[in-house]
């Protein structure tokens, strides 16, 4: 079932009684008020921007999420990280993260990082809910991934690499981070081969709200 939201209320529906995709409401609108609750609640939205003037809301009830200290790095990657030839940074340039994810893809139907949403996360970056890691090699951003940051907990958002191998970098540059500040999980929303293999794996929801409500001093009890 998926339902009507209004921009006057904040509330959502149970998203358990959403579709078999994900997908369980539509409406309202991207403001930061009700970006924080729905990531709070493991929702997301997900709409193609020239197809619907309203947000499209998923959550859906297995959740495929990388555990920081579960991040597989492949002999290839380990290569290329011992070069030195790359340093990966966090919040150095958000801007330049989020238009990188948009600008190859914009074209494509059903892109969804158009305008409307870059100015929505760019607020949740204003506000310190939203973070982005670079890859550069110099002074050339080669690539990098951003989401939202609530808790101990990182929602992914999008990656991009304009050199091979960058946003993969940016994703174990991300789980190292988050190894040294206690972070739970990493949210990827949906399984890809690229993600599956970093070491990806699905998990209930219910076991997913428990660990990214579950406090920083709990973390490794």
């Amino acid at each position: 079932m998926v339902y009507q939201i209004y921009e006057d209320s904040l509330e959502f529906p149970d998203p358990r009684c959403g579709e078999p995709d994900g997908l369980f409401a539509i409406g309202g609108d991207l403001s930061a008020d009700r970006l924080l609750l729905a990531y709070s609640l493991g929702i997301f939205p997900w709409f193609s921007f020239r197809d619907y003037d309203e947000p499209m809301w998923y959550c859906p009830m297995e959740r495929f999420v990388i555990f920081p200290e579960e991040i597989h790095i492949s002999h290839s990657m380990r290569t290329m990280m011992n070069k030195g030839e790359y340093e990966v940074t966090m919040n150095k340039d958000f801007s330049g993260v989020i238009n990188g994810c948009s600008e190859g893809r914009i074209d494509e139907e059903g892109a969804w990082l158009g305008e409307r949403m870059i100015e929505a996360y760019s607020r949740l970056h204003e506000l310190g809910f939203a973070s982005s890691v670079e890859v550069w090699r110099g002074a050339n951003l080669a690539g990098g991934l951003y989401g939202v940051t609530i808790g101990n907990a990182f929602f992914g958002e999008s990656m991009f690499s304009r050199e091979p191998g960058a946003s993969k970098l940016a994703l174990i540059g991300l789980a190292r981070i988050m190894q040294e500040k206690g972070g739970a999980l990493i949210d990827c929303q949906f399984e890809t081969p690229h993600l599956k293999s970093m070491g990806g794996r699905f998990i209930p929801y219910d076991e997913y709200l428990r660990l990214i409500r579950r406090p920083f001093w709990l973390q490794n009890s």
